[in-house]
């Protein structure tokens, strides 16, 4: 019997434990992110990986030269790579399981080795409720606290050490590229939608929910076979597959009669608590809801097989149960059902809502296009503005601006705002909020910049109330105009600061200080459980791409995707409207017109009889 194929999810984990191992041993950091890069290019990968490093053709892939080829080769051989081997047997087993947990890694799992003697599992958790960890410098009481719930998660399914869930877009990618595949093979008969938690634009995704109608339902379960991103298929049927990809993402697919389709896709597209919480309103109703349809024992609708009622839409499923239409983003139990009954539910922002993008990169800092490349590209997006927001004088990573420089930067904006017509350039930057909760530059220069985003960069392990009054120092200083991606997190990597979101809503809200949504896919930060929270506390959210070059503007859609999730409108975030109207709600604005308010009124008053 052949061997089956090792894939390429099996390859990725083996160059992503390579890579810890390596860091666990205090390998040069350029070693340790050349393994994850290729293991993140490996599990990407839309072809079998061990196929083509047989044939020597695996270094045409992007960061895989013949050094991890040959690994690929032995790992395919034997099952494992020789270094990681001699690695392993250099330090305790427990020690590499504890890399594994969620917001651990080898930098603090070898650190807490090193300060606690910790090299195991058990020893981690007797430490974490002896509170011991938060005794090392850099830790605290909320890694104790995820230290803990990550054991017990991992107590009640041991198989879930390392997450298998992917970002949206790269999801979205591959979702759409399987719909886009199944169409091509079955032509005009067949029709397929993308559900599930891409439908509903998650942060994340564990598996690919797909719902399709067609004539010839069998034939078309077997053509999911046929795709190159598919590496098995474990079933296969007139009801639907069930697949994997060589990225080890599951795909189920499901076929529905068109009369059905608003059943299947409602119920394949809510998440769990969304339906079990609509189940819970139709049985109040006397009915019961599923995939199937909707059955009413006493409606002539149901025929003499016991058939259900069908939906051939999702507004007909909600309707049936006395809702209004609820989007696809919002179907997460969080009282859309009772805004959908009472008739309350928002117009959700949309993309074509957005003017303008208040946070981008250039080469004066770690971007990768010129002010002028930016601004014809946010241009083409139809955007009536655009800030220029390198990053400050402090900045770690890439090139940072010092004050000097940032005079003559705010120069080249001017120029390129005068050269470059349809568009508004703002002379803004990135500053840096110090521990201390100071900036890194002073107010005088500060002044001369047209927008201000402050965002921490540094020292992410300050104990909750420093990192709270760091950055509410940073929300009440009279020329930030917004605080950038205010958590911190990025996404399946890292977990966000502690800081007491609510004491920074308060603070927003009073001050009058923006609060962004990052719409970079890695952070979506603030979240949409966040930044509803936000809003209901009275703040204006605005909603940035981030972008450090031009192509990923585009990341304004991942923004807004959140702020749909997050149940905001337009008049919500402050960057759908023009420049005109939104100049006018910067602190400096609203100081400058009290100052003025303040010079009329006291002129009246000396022209002012007795």
């Amino acid at each position: 019997m052949a061997k089956p194929e090792l894939s390429n999810a099996a390859i990725a984990d083996a160059l992503e434990e390579l890579g810890d191992l390596y860091e666990l041993d205090g390998a040069i950091v350029h070693r340790v992110v050349a393994y994850r890069t290729a293991a993140k290019v490996v599990r990407e990968a839309s072809v079998p990986v061990a196929a083509l490093a047989r044939e020597g053709r695996a270094t045409q892939l992007p960061g895989i030269g013949k050094t991890l080829q040959e690994k690929i080769i032995a790992l395919d051989a034997t099952g494992t790579i020789p270094a990681a081997e001699k690695l392993r047997a250099k330090f305790p087993p427990g020690l590499i399981a504890i890399t594994r947990l969620p917001g651990l890694g080898p930098k603090r799992a070898r650190l807490l080795h090193s300060e606690l003697g910790i090299d195991s599992l058990e020893a981690l958790r007797q430490a974490a409720l002896a509170q011991r960890i938060r005794t090392v410098r850099g830790l605290g009481p909320k890694l104790e606290e995820r230290v803990i719930r990550a054991l017990d998660e991992l107590e009640a399914n041991p198989a879930a050490t390392r997450s298998p869930r992917i970002l949206l877009p790269r999801a979205l990618e591959i979702g759409e590229a399987l719909a886009t595949g199944l169409s091509a093979l079955a032509g005009e008969d067949a029709s397929i939608t993308l559900a599930g938690s891409i439908r509903r634009q998650a942060d994340s995704i564990k598996d690919i929910d797909m719902i399709a109608t067609t004539t010839r339902p069998a034939a078309l379960a077997r053509s999911l076979a046929k795709l190159e991103q598919i590496d098995s298929v474990s079933s296969a049927g007139r009801a639907g597959a069930r697949a994997r990809t060589h990225a080890g993402i599951a795909v189920d697919l499901r076929i529905a009669a068109p009369a059905q389709l608003g059943n299947l896709l409602q119920h394949f597209t809510g998440s769990n608590r969304h339906n079990a919480a609509l189940r819970e309103v139709a049985v109040r109703r006397g009915l019961h809801v599923s995939e199937y349809g909707i059955l009413d024992a006493s409606s002539s609708k149901v025929d003499a097989t016991g058939a259900t009622e069908a939906c051939a839409s999702e507004r007909e499923v909600y309707a049936r149960l006395g809702m209004a239409y609820i989007e696809p983003e919002l179907r997460e139990d969080r009282g859309e059902l009772e805004a959908a009954r009472a008739g309350t539910l928002p117009r959700l922002i949309e993309l074509g809502d957005i003017r303008g993008d208040l946070h981008a990169h250039t080469i004066a800092s770690d971007g990768h296009n010129t002010i002028e490349e930016m601004a014809l590209a946010a241009r083409e997006r139809g955007y009536e503005y655009l800030a220029i927001t390198d990053h400050s004088a402090s900045h770690g990573f890439g090139n940072a601006v010092s004050p000097e420089q940032l005079r003559r930067h705010i120069e080249l904006v001017r120029d390129a705002n005068a050269r470059v017509q349809g568009i508004e350039l703002l002379a803004g930057s990135e500053v840096n909020i110090m521990p201390d909760g100071s900036l890194d530059y002073e107010d005088e220069l500060l002044r001369k910049l047209d927008w201000i985003v402050a965002s921490v960069h540094t020292s992410f392990g300050m104990g909750e109330r420093a990192m709270t009054e760091r950055v509410i120092a940073a929300i009440e200083h009279p020329l930030i105009d917004a605080i950038g991606h205010p958590t911190g997190r990025l996404i399946e990597r890292r977990e966000p600061y502690a800081i007491d979101l609510d004491a920074v809503f308060a603070a927003a809200a009073r001050t009058g200080t923006l609060l962004e949504i990052n719409g970079n896919p890695n952070r979506r930060d603030l979240s949409d459980v966040h930044a509803r929270a936000a809003a209901r506390a009275g703040v204006t959210l605005v909603i940035d791409s981030d972008a450090h070059r031009t192509s990923t503007l585009a990341a304004m859609r991942w923004g807004v995707a959140t702020a749909r999730r997050a149940w905001l409108t337009r008049e919500q975030v402050a960057n759908t409207r023009p420049w005109e109207e939104l100049g006018k709600l910067r602190k400096q604005s609203r100081q400058q017109l009290a100052g003025d308010q303040l010079v009329d009124r006291r002129s009246r008053e000396r022209r002012e009889p007795p």
